[in-house]
């Protein structure tokens, strides 16, 4: 096995609170240091060199991955005012074509696509394998149609870096403006007159806190800052309603809201509050249209209810009514307003659930709408429902989305009126998939303090089995794959994937513990897992595994985690909490340099996180809360008290602004500093950020030898 890199220690003494740190690589956050780039290039000969080994199972699955997905195919088109938008995709071509088809009168019953033809009328809006030309990175991050569909604002990023050049492109017959918006931040916003748009800038922090308003056919040095949030803790977005009446600029915290407003026909007019913030009150907006075509605000809030309550009022007025009450129990996670429905978002006992209130008859000025309305296909465990895209007020049916770990995606419109549900598309897996041999569910483990957390299991049948019970049990222990996140109430909810059948036609258990951090079981799940309660995310995910491996579903010599970003914090500090239970950690874009990242308010997200994490700069408590879970700081030296750490696979991007990739490149060294016989290797992406690589078969390729290095590690003798 070839040695290691080592980078020198260059000691950087780092005092708070009356306690000193010493960071023997703080040095290698010097991005435009060559010594640094040399080092990062070393991991990944390192990495190369190291698992060639496994060069012919990573080309397999990789195989097997492509055998499995159709690689030529279409979405199902969405309906957007005269024009059906959809994508095609293309053997051999890493990145989609978006398209268009004229609407033929009433119907909304959408176009069949041809995979291999263009339909009659057919118009390629962008095609991202043109734009990625010369380029080792594409992302595109503004996508948006004029209202009067002549022109098309497209904001694309070849760093990885999340800061858009947006041009504008002609979709008729008449040119286009010429200007080009630099450093523009996701997301563009059209006023109704096709000639004004609105969008967000970053500061040096990568924090979105200015919307500037730009004319078409003017220089971008003439643009308008309409909008500038000052307080650090505030990120801005910007956007336009589904009605098409109004702009909407979006002010949040991790803890507080606030929105704006404009009449999207006067774009030049002066934007007003709906609701000014007040600290600890979240809300969410739609604005809707009642059966008098009377403007109202809908206002999803957790002010006097944990888990949301639904109040409106007219857009012109100024007193709130309540329209959904506070359910216990039952997250309200959004409404989304069209003409004569609404759908509503909502969390059931862990599953993810949509329901539709039709609005015939509904007087919003009296009506309580909090048992009404019927759920879409309603959620069995571990099964997911969620919107679709649903782009037309005025549609008389919408979008729904439906999958679980073993059944792939399905695609449907639901009619409001008759209930019925139309199946437009199933996610097709080659290679003669059959759901009806895998098995999954959800099992439930109890943490310490008694509290019961979900996980969600996919596993081949036989492999796992139902008791008499009709819960699920291992007849004898298997390799198992462990997931989690567990933060910024973030739900993991359980999906298909035909990538992750590799691992389970191979006779493994995939797993999704739900540990508190996220958002899986409702507001309060959240809150037991965040700021000073942050170590119960890290003891719920390790009593799962202990419970997995004391139940007989798998062993220590044969179980792997895995998480990545706030999910790969969380697997750096089970490595340190656990080290004997696992075999194998994948650790992607972890977030692991938690003290001293958050004391330094001039990195990408740091001011704007001590709302999740806490201040340590200004909290002594919040310093030695951190303190006690950071998992770069709580590597433990080898002696006999001391497990060996598990295999470890981190990664980073070079150009990530949430994830400084430093933060692995240090874990990874001073880990074979304390433990040189560990089994310890850093991926670096050179020319990318937090997502990784962009095109699908670079990232196909990434994902093969990620399972390639899970399988080895997990089928192996102790």
């Amino acid at each position: 096995m070839p040695n290691a890199p080592r980078p020198a220690a260059r000691p950087t003494e780092i005092t708070r609170h009356g306690h000193t740190r010493v960071d023997p690589y703080f040095w290698l956050r010097e991005r435009e240091n060559p010594e640094v780039i040399a080092h990062l290039e070393a991991e990944n000969r390192f990495v190369s060199e190291s698992l060639s080994a496994l060069e012919p199972l990573s080309g397999e699955i990789f195989e097997e991955i492509r055998s499995r997905i159709e690689e030529t195919d279409t979405s199902v088109p969405v309906r957007r005012g005269n024009w059906w938008y959809f994508e095609r995709t293309r053997e051999g071509l890493s990145y989609p074509v978006s398209c268009r088809v004229p609407a033929l009168g009433s119907s909304w019953t959408p176009p069949v696509i041809d995979s291999e033809a263009s339909l009659e009328g057919e118009q390629t809006l962008l095609d991202e394998n043109r734009e990625a030309e010369g380029h080792d990175f594409l992302s595109v991050g503004v996508f948006a149609v004029s209202p009067n569909d002549g022109l098309l604002a497209v904001g694309v990023d070849f760093e990885g870096d999340e800061r858009h050049r947006v041009d504008f492109r002609s979709l008729t017959e008449v040119p286009a403006p010429s200007e080009v918006l630099e450093d523009v931040y996701y997301g563009l916003a059209w006023a109704n007159d096709s000639h004004h748009v609105f969008y967000t800038r970053v500061d040096d922090a990568m924090r979105p806190y200015q919307v500037w308003r730009h004319e078409l056919d003017t220089a971008p040095a003439l643009d308008v800052l309409v909008f500038e949030e000052s307080d650090a803790l505030y990120n801005v977005s910007v956007g336009r309603s589904r009605d098409s009446r109004v702009l909407v600029i979006a002010v949040g915290s991790s803890t507080t809201s606030e929105y704006w407003w404009l009449d999207a026909d006067r774009p030049l007019g002066e934007w007003r509050v709906v609701e000014a913030r007040r600290t600890g009150v979240e809300y969410s907006l739609e604005h809707a249209l009642d059966t008098a075509d009377r403007p109202w605000w809908l206002m999803t809030t957790n002010e006097s209810a944990t888990d949301f309550r639904l109040v409106a009022r007219p857009r012109e007025g100024s007193l709130w009514r309540e329209i959904i009450a506070h359910r216990p129990g039952v997250r309200l996670e959004g409404v989304d307003a069209f003409r004569d429905y609404w759908a509503i978002s909502e969390r059931r006992e862990g599953s993810a659930a949509v329901r539709l209130v039709p609005l015939g008859g509904v007087d919003i000025e009296r009506d309580d709408l909090s048992d009404a309305g019927f759920l879409v296909e309603e959620s069995a465990a571990a099964s997911t429902v969620v919107l679709g895209a649903n782009a037309t007020f005025d549609a008389p049916v919408v979008r729904v989305v439906t999958t679980s770990l073993s059944q792939p995606r399905r695609v449907l419109d639901v009619d409001v009126n008759s209930r019925l549900s139309t199946l437009l598309k199933e996610q097709r897996v080659l290679g003669g998939y059959d759901a009806s041999a895998y098995i999954s569910g959800r099992v439930w483990v109890t943490a310490s303090d008694g509290v019961r957390i979900p996980v969600s299991v996919l596993a081949r049948r036989g492999v796992l089995v139902e008791d008499s019970a009709g819960e699920l049990v291992a007849p004898e222990p298997a390799p198992l794959l462990l997931y989690g996140y567990g933060a910024y109430e973030i739900s993991i909810d359980p999906s298909f994937s035909s990538l992750r059948l590799s691992l389970v036609d191979r006779g493994v258990i995939f797993a999704i513990a739900h540990v508190r951090g996220g958002g899986e079981m409702g507001r309060s799940w959240y809150e037991m897992g965040r700021l000073a309660q942050k170590p119960t995310t890290f003891s719920d995910f390790v009593r799962v595994a202990e419970h997995l491996v004391a139940t007989g579903w798998t062993e220590p010599h044969r179980l792997a985690v895995r998480g990545g970003s706030a999910g790969g914090l969380l697997m750096g500090a089970v490595m340190n909490l656990a080290p004997h239970l696992l075999r194998a950690v994948v650790a992607e874009v972890p977030f692991v340099d938690v003290v001293t990242t958050m004391l330094d308010a001039s990195l990408p997200l740091t001011v704007g996180e001590w709302e999740e994490w806490g201040n340590p700069d200004a909290d002594p408590v919040a310093y030695r809360t951190m303190l006690s879970y950071s998992p770069y700081d709580n590597l433990r030296p080898a002696d006999d008290a001391t497990p060996r750490y598990p295999r470890l696979f981190a990664t980073g991007g070079l150009n990530d602004s949430r994830v400084g990739f430093w933060e692995p490149a240090k874990w990874v060294a001073r880990l074979r500093d304390l433990h040189p016989e560990a089994e310890v290797y850093l991926k670096m992406e050179m020319g990318a950020g937090h997502g990784g690589a962009s095109g699908r078969y670079d990232a196909w390729r990434d994902e093969a030898q990620i399972l390639a290095f899970i399988l080895d590690s997990i089928r192996s003798t102790p």
